[in-house]
């Protein structure tokens, strides 16, 4: 069982590393050959989901990295399987041949591959070294398309966004080793000594937070809808952006332990599932109010894990409801980019009677998402509403008012699509995806449907004997909802769901010219601001592009100058000085060398020469010769003495 664990997260990993590193000469088979791999990974994520396997290999001197299966880790490998198995399939039909499909498909299974990591890690080795291979290839997918340089800026800008939040994790592990917590592991963090259980808790949340697109972080989701439209699907559901609520899930009794922590990240979590729900409904871009609404949802999630650990099996049950709804609902969305090139709403009329597939699956993951019963998502937020309403009524009240606005933007998308275009013609600022001209096959909806049917059966947690099973396979308490609850939520969200369409259909279907524009009295309305406040994903951006954006690609600037002009002008120095060292030996001291070598050679002829005079071949010379050299001898030895 063992081996499984280790093929289950080796699988996508070398796989995805073979097929990156071939790049186009892999583009053939790369579909294929990713969808086999992921039919495997599911697999190996169900065998060890029943056997609960775990491994340790050897990394530093007394801290191996560990993985293990546990509840809540089966639960996540299992969805994370699922929804990049749903994923790639459509991507199959997606990707174009002319799109780097070696490259791209190799990059989503190293992506899975690197959360499959996160989620089995047991100690901050092993989810450091999942973390930062998931962050790593989220920004190649991001950028893509990295000829653009608008998707470039925006790959680099989450980038960096996510990159900051994640030096918490390290912070996390200092303060680990510091307060003597054995191998790092994750279970053992609530015991860490003095002060530095404190450190430890800021660092998690920092980086869980800034993952998740939790508030101050959540614009940079924003920039992340530049990716291609599968990208979106797999990042905004079950993998990456669902990490950080996962890793809070995962360490609750640490957030416990803190004091401090559990309140902190359980009012993140409500502020966020508020503030990012508004911001959805004032989009007006598909991608854009699915990737706010995505924000919003983990922002139940993040609130679960600050609530107790009743509120572990709510928040799990949100987060494998979302994956499949948010998956789906990103998919319709590329289908229908493909198909007409647009994602604007307010071009998208009649486009799901005009892909008919897509939208009826879309319509169940719209309605799944405002929180209709009895859905799953529905479901799933009554359980964690109903540990948030034994802390805090604040808290409960908090997100019961979020999940009447996830009624709002879920009603507005589903008007946009189901409603009279606004006379934009089709392909008209489509942005990050592939012109529309692309046909809608089996190969694209077979997933939705797929997808559709378990957004919906998962509305089984509202089950009282589903509920309790479930909080038995993680080990954890589950809360029971009373009645009132149940009708509090699903009144709210149907009248969301309502106001929404309204307010989409308002929007939207108006005929005739547009009216000339009135210009704005000085100040603007407080209505317009808001909406402009709202539209820019409150404002944040601007402040984080000043403290941390700018300064760091400033430093990048500075450094790629030092290098040009420092090391790679001591380099070039360097070499300049050897081709003028060669040039004064060429024209000085070569020659030199060599006169002098031409006259050793001339006085060794000429003693030769002179050395042959006396060969003369008579004898009574010879002897003459010999009186002399022993007549020259005698004297010398005289002269010694």
């Amino acid at each position: 069982m063992t081996a499984l664990l280790w093929l289950l997260v080796a699988l996508p990993l070398g796989a995805g590393a073979v097929l990156a590193a071939a790049g186009r000469r892999a583009d053939r088979v790369a579909p294929a050959f990713a969808v086999a791999v992921s039919v495997l990974s599911l697999a190996a994520a169900g065998a060890v989901a029943a056997g609960r396997p775990r491994v340790e290999a050897p990394f530093l001197a007394g801290i191996p990295a560990g993985l293990a299966v546990d509840g809540l880790s089966a639960v996540m490998v299992l969805t994370v399987t699922a929804v990049t198995l749903a994923v790639l399939l459509s991507s199959a039909g997606e990707v174009g041949p002319g799109e780097a499909r070696g490259r791209f498909f190799g990059l989503m299974l190293l992506f899975a591959g690197a959360m499959l990591v996160t989620v089995t890690a047991t100690n901050l080795v092993a989810l450091l070294i999942g973390w930062e291979v998931m962050g790593a290839t989220s920004w190649a997918l991001i950028g893509f398309w990295w000829r653009d340089p608008r998707r470039v800026r925006a790959a680099t800008i989450a980038f960096l966004t996510t990159r900051a939040a994640d030096l918490g994790l390290y912070l996390a592990a200092g303060a680990a080793v510091a307060g003597g917590v054995h191998a790092l592991e994750l279970r053992r963090l609530p015991g860490a000594a003095g002060p530095w259980l404190a450190l430890a808790t800021a660092g998690i949340v920092l980086a869980a937070l800034g993952k998740s697109a939790q508030l101050p972080f959540s614009f940079w989701l924003s920039h992340a809808m530049q990716g291609p439209s599968p990208v979106s699907a797999l990042l905004h559901s079950a993998a990456m952006v669902a990490a950080g609520a996962y890793l809070l899930l995962r360490v609750e009794p640490l957030l416990a332990a803190s004091g401090w922590g559990a309140p902190l990240v359980a009012w993140v979590g409500a502020a966020t599932a508020l503030l990012l729900g508004a911001v959805a409904v004032a989009q007006t871009d598909l991608k854009q109010l699915l990737a706010a609404s995505t924000s919003s949802q983990i922002g139940f999630m993040v609130l679960a894990a600050g609530v107790g650990a009743a509120g572990v099996t709510g928040g799990t049950m949100q987060l494998v409801a979302h994956a499949a709804t948010k998956s789906l609902l990103f998919l319709a969305a590329g289908a229908w980019l493909g198909a007409l090139g647009t994602q604007r709403l307010d071009a998208l009329g009649g486009a799901a009677r005009r892909v008919p597939a897509v939208g009826l699956t879309f319509a169940a993951g719209a309605l799944t998402l405002a929180g209709l019963p009895p859905l799953s998502i529905w479901a799933a937020k009554d359980q964690l509403l109903a540990a948030a309403l034994s802390r805090s009524p604040g808290l409960y009240a908090a997100g019961l008012a979020a999940a009447a606005v996830s009624g709002l933007y879920a009603g507005k998308a589903l008007a946009a699509v189901t409603g009279q275009a606004d006379g934009v013609p089709a392909g008209a600022g489509g942005g990050g995806g592939w012109p529309g001209t692309r046909r809608v096959g089996a190969a694209m909806t077979a997933p939705l449907v797929a997808l559709a049917a378990a957004a919906v059966a998962l509305g089984a947690f509202a089950l009282p004997p589903v509920a309790a099973g479930f909080a038995r396979l993680l080990g954890a308490p589950a809360a029971a909802p009373a009645w009132w609850e149940r009708l509090a939520s699903a009144a709210l969200a149907t009248a969301g769901l309502l106001l929404g369409i309204a307010l989409g259909a308002g929007r939207l279907g108006a005929a005739g010219p547009a009216p000339a524009p009135v210009p704005a009295p000085v100040p603007a309305p407080v209505p317009a601001v808001l909406r402009g406040w709202l539209a820019g994903w409150l404002g944040v951006e601007g402040a984080v592009r000043r403290l941390l954006v700018r300064p760091t690609l400033a430093l990048a600037r500075g450094l790629a100058r030092f290098d040009d002009r420092v090391v790679d002008g001591a380099v070039r120095g360097a070499a300049a000085l050897a081709l003028a060292a060669a040039r004064l030996s060429a024209t000085r001291l070569e020659p030199a060398l060599d006169g002098a070598v031409r006259a050793v050679a001339g006085g060794a002829r000429r003693l030769g020469a002179l050395a042959r005079r006396p060969q003369t071949g008579r004898l009574h010379q010879y002897y003459a010769q010999a009186a002399v050299a022993l007549a020259a001898l005698i004297i010398v030895f005289v002269l010694a003495r």
